[in-house]
């Protein structure tokens, strides 16, 4: 299995801490029930780290019309709305919701120059929240391809999630489906497109980063 970067800090730290614990359990409690119950609370959170920071292998699908889910998940949100940061003016909404247990790494949904970037420090609201969108700590990415269409999409911290990494630079080239950043356990991906964008999900449906088609333009 491999691990992304941005785990190998994270995972040393807690191997150290938890070797740590389990040494100064072992050799000065002398109750068996302790230490071992603490050695297999220790494997177990290492176990769950190791997998949170896991970075699948999966086929890179390029194709200029099609919007590729940014992350796993499920979605949570699909309806018009106001996108009053950049467009100014009516979009589709598309949101993903990615629990603990899901791979956190990000992607571009569409490839093209990076025509905005910006960081919006914020709340730790519940991404499933409406307003987590607007409050919560996120990040705001446009991106525009070949055909001149731009997709917004956003990083949303959630209750849980209080990192975000994206490595987005404006007026930088995005390959399509290549790593846009990382959330830290817990957190959401807002997408808006265009009103006369064809959706491809349905809400509850769970999406794979780089596979599942949200919508065509």
């Amino acid at each position: 299995m491999a691990i992304h970067k941005e785990g190998y800090k994270i995972i040393a730290i807690v191997s150290l801490i938890l070797i740590t614990l389990n040494f100064i359990s072992f050799s000065f409690i002398p109750v068996p029930f302790i230490y071992w119950t603490l050695l297999v609370f220790s494997v177990l959170f290492l176990i769950f780290i190791l997998r949170f920071f896991r970075k699948p292998t999966r086929e890179i699908l390029l194709n200029e019309n099609t919007v590729f889910a940014p992350c796993d998940g499920k979605v949570v949100v699909i309806e018009q709305t106001e996108e009053n940061e950049y467009f100014k003016d009516k979009r589709i909404q598309v949101s993903i919701f990615m629990s603990v247990w899901n791979v956190h790494i990000n992607w571009f949904p569409i490839g093209g120059v990076i025509k905005y970037y910006k960081y919006h420090p914020g709340k730790f609201l519940v991404a499933h929240l409406p307003k987590s969108s607007t409050e919560n700590e996120r990040t705001t990415v446009v991106v525009e391809n070949k055909n001149k269409q731009q997709i917004l999409f956003r990083q949303i911290a959630g209750i849980v999630a209080r990192r975000i990494i994206c490595y987005a630079e404006e007026g930088k080239i995005a390959t399509q489906n290549s790593e846009v950043g990382f959330i830290r356990f817990g957190s959401r991906v807002d997408i808006f497109l265009p009103l006369d964008a064809k959706i491809n999900v349905e809400l509850g449906q769970k999406t794979i980063g780089t596979q599942t088609i949200i919508a065509t333009i």
